[in-house]
C-alpha cells in the first residue's frame, strides 16, 4: 500500500505543480488580454476531466484497453480523414472538430492510439532473426505512416515528428540489430539529400509533389536560424525583461498560452517559474525512466518507451523554441500549455502508467 501511494506522489506531485503554474498563467493572461478571458475556466475543466479519465483507466484493466487498441487506432484514422473534410481551420491547419463548447483534435488522440496499438501487436515478436526483425520494422513503419499521411495534409508537422519518435522508441526497446539503424540512417540521408536538392534547385517539382503550404511550414521551421519571427521576437523580449520573481509589464506574444507558454510564464511569474517547471519535468523524467527499465513486461516497456520519446521531446522542443534554439513547430508543453485534447491525451497515458497491476 505504501509503494502504491508513493508511486502516486512521485508522478502526481510534479504534475500538480505544473498544473498550478499553468492555471496561474491562464488567469494572468486572461486579465491582461480579453482574448484569453475564458482560458482559466476552460483549462480548469480540462484538468478536472483529465484526472477523471486517468482514474477511470487506472481502475479499468489496461489489458482490456490493449485488447481493443486496434479498433481505437482505426477509428482514430477515420477521424483524421473526417477532420480533413468537415474540420475547422485554425491558423492555417484543418485539424479540429469544432463543437459548441469545445474543440477536439484527433491528431493528438492518435499519439495515444498509436502507442497503444504498436505496443500491443509488436510485443508478440520474440525472435531476433532477419525475417522477424524485418516484419517488425515494416509493420511499425506502416502503422506510423498511415496517420502521418493524413496529418501531413492538415498540416501538423509537430504531430508527424511525434508519431515517428513514438515508433522509434518502441523499435529501440525491441533491440533490433544495429545494421537496421545504419540502413535507416542511409535512407534518411538519401531522402534528406533529395529534398534539399529539390528545395534549392527545383522548387516547381517540389511544389507539384507536396503543395505550396509546405513552404510556409519550412519558413516557420527556419525562423530559429535567421530570428525573423515576430512570435520569437516578442518571446525573447518577454524573457529578457523579466525578473527572478515577476515582470513589471505585460508583453503580448501571439499564441502565448499554447506554443509560447514558457515565455508567457517567465513574463507573468518570473524566471523562478522556469526553474520550477524544469525541476518538475526532471523529476517526472527520472521516475518514468525508472518505471521503464525496472519492468520486465515487453508490452509495458514498449508503451513507456513510446510515451517517453514523445514526452521528453515535447519538453525539449517547446522550451528550446521559446528561446530561439529550435524550430517553431507548434508543440505544446505537457500539462502547462493551454489545450484540451492534449491534456486529456497525457492523462490517458498516465492512466496506463499509473495502473495498479500494469496490464496483468
Amino acid at each position: 500500500m505504501k509503494t502504491k501511494w508513493m508511486n502516486y506522489i512521485l508522478f502526481l506531485g510534479p504534475i500538480s505543480i505544473l498544473i498550478i503554474i499553468s492555471l496561474l498563467n491562464m488567469k494572468i493572461v486572461g486579465i491582461n488580454n480579453a482574448m484569453y478571458k475564458s482560458y482559466f475556466m476552460k483549462q480548469s475543466l480540462w484538468f478536472i476531466l483529465g484526472f477523471i479519465v486517468m482514474f477511470i483507466i487506472i481502475k479499468l484493466k489496461p489489458k482490456l484497453l490493449f485488447k481493443y487498441s486496434k479498433y481505437l487506432y482505426y477509428f482514430n484514422v477515420f477521424l483524421l480523414i473526417l477532420v480533413l473534410l468537415v474540420g475547422k481551420t485554425i491558423n492555417g491547419s484543418k485539424a479540429w472538430f469544432d463543437f459548441y463548447f469545445f474543440s477536439f483534435q484527433p491528431s493528438e488522440l492518435m499519439k495515444f492510439s498509436l502507442t497503444l496499438y504498436l505496443s500491443q501487436i509488436l510485443a508478440n515478436y520474440k525472435k531476433h532473426d532477419f525475417k522477424s526483425e524485418l516484419k517488425f520494422i515494416l509493420k511499425a513503419i506502416f502503422l506510423m505512416l498511415i496517420p502521418s499521411l493524413f496529418v501531413f495534409l492538415e498540416p501538423d508537422t509537430g504531430a508527424i515528428i511525434i508519431y515517428f519518435l513514438i515508433t522509434l522508441g518502441i523499435i529501440m526497446i525491441y533491440k533490433i540489430n544495429i545494421k537496421w539503424y545504419i540502413f535507416l540512417a542511409m535512407i534518411l540521408i538519401l531522402l534528406g539529400g533529395g529534398f534539399l536538392y529539390l528545395y534549392y534547385f527545383n522548387k516547381d517539382l517540389l511544389i507539384k509533389l507536396i503543395g505550396t503550404t509546405f513552404f510556409y511550414r519550412m519558413d516557420r521551421i527556419f525562423t530559429f536560424v535567421n530570428k525573423d519571427s515576430f512570435q520569437l521576437d516578442r518571446a525573447l523580449i518577454a524573457i529578457g525583461t523579466a525578473g527572478l520573481i515577476s515582470t513589471k509589464h505585460f508583453i503580448y506574444i501571439p499564441e502565448a498560452p499554447t506554443d509560447f507558454i514558457i515565455a508567457l510564464s517567465i513574463s507573468n511569474l518570473g524566471i523562478i517559474s522556469l526553474i520550477i517547471i524544469l525541476g518538475a519535468f526532471l523529476s517526472l523524467d527520472v521516475y518514468f525512466l525508472y518505471k521503464l527499465f525496472t519492468n520486465k513486461n515487453m508490452k509495458y516497456k514498449m508503451f513507456m518507451a513510446g510515451f517517453l520519446m514523445m514526452f521528453i521531446f515535447a519538453q525539449i522542443q517547446n522550451i528550446g523554441m521559446n528561446i530561439g534554439l529550435f524550430p517553431i513547430i507548434g508543440l505544446p508543453l505537457p500539462f502547462v500549455s493551454y489545450g484540451g485534447t492534449n491534456i486529456l491525451v497525457y492523462f490517458m497515458f498516465l492512466g496506463i502508467i499509473g495502473s495498479k497491476k500494469e496490464f496483468f
